[in-house]
């Protein structure tokens, strides 16, 4: 089976967030980043898909030239190979042109089924996978968090959470499947994959090679700021009944939350 996990390069979790002189990014200059981590159930997930079918592990990935050692981590974690679409001179891409450009590519790429995130930790669209699906008229089904498949038929049947029970889904290959936390763990790359990933194959393309990459996103950011700072809590001293009576005063006509 030929599986296709399409990734994000994303900020460290644990990364302080500046905003940029301009207020319309934030300052990326010495952020840390990473693999986003719901991309890496994915990638865990294709690899056991050929550990136990055979095939091969493609991934993918949209943006400037830092997004390819997010690639270069999935090979290391033992994907055989990976397409860098490039996305130098396309300022302020959206999940639209994102999920378009990766449609585009995935359009001439042969595969039995694709891996998504169920969200990307920076921007939490949630949508990019679900679009993608669209694109190319694929069933797809989001945030799942246990996988099955019957190779012979070509079928999965994928499970996933709801409120107050569990869904299970049964659809044909190919499909599109977004990621949820549980749906395995996932490995860490070894000293010898980490090796072995400098000489796999990484293909790079440009955005404006594919088709209906100029067109313009649908979304743009006008500003970006930091959430106001919160102010320090605050003690209310006294006997309990009192300092009861005082915090319902407060949460009532200072907080307004009552």
């Amino acid at each position: 089976m030929i599986s296709v996990v399409c990734i994000k390069q994303v900020p460290a979790t644990e990364s302080r967030i500046r905003i940029d002189k301009d207020g319309m990014d934030i300052d990326r200059s010495d952020l840390s980043c990473v693999v986003n981590p719901y991309d890496e159930f994915g990638v865990e997930e294709a690899l056991r898909i050929r550990e136990r079918f055979g095939g091969e592990v493609l991934v993918v990935t949209l943006g400037p030239p830092k997004a390819a050692e997010a690639l270069r981590t999935c090979l290391a974690m033992g994907a055989d190979q990976a397409i860098h679409i490039k996305t130098e001179g396309f300022p302020g891409i959206d999940s639209l042109s994102t999920a378009m450009a990766l449609a585009e590519v995935l359009k001439g790429t042969p595969c039995d089924i694709i891996f998504f995130g169920k969200q990307a930790v920076d921007d939490d669209n949630a949508s990019v996978g679900i679009q993608v699906g669209e694109f190319l008229n694929l069933p797809h089904v989001a945030v799942i968090n246990k996988l099955e498949i019957d190779i012979s038929k070509k079928i999965a049947v994928a499970h996933r959470q709801i409120e107050g029970g569990l869904e299970v889904v049964e659809t044909p290959l190919p499909a599109i499947f977004t990621c949820q936390k549980g749906l395995n763990e996932p490995r860490y790359a070894s000293l010898p994959g980490i090796m072995k990933a400098k000489q796999k194959p990484l293909k790079e393309i440009g955005m404006g090679e594919l088709k209906g990459s100029g067109a313009s996103p649908g979304l743009a950011i006008r500003s970006m700021s930091l959430p106001p700072k919160r102010e320090s809590g605050r003690i209310i001293e006294g006997e309990p009944r009192e300092a009861v009576r005082e915090l319902v005063r407060l949460l009532r006509e200072e907080a307004k939350a009552l």
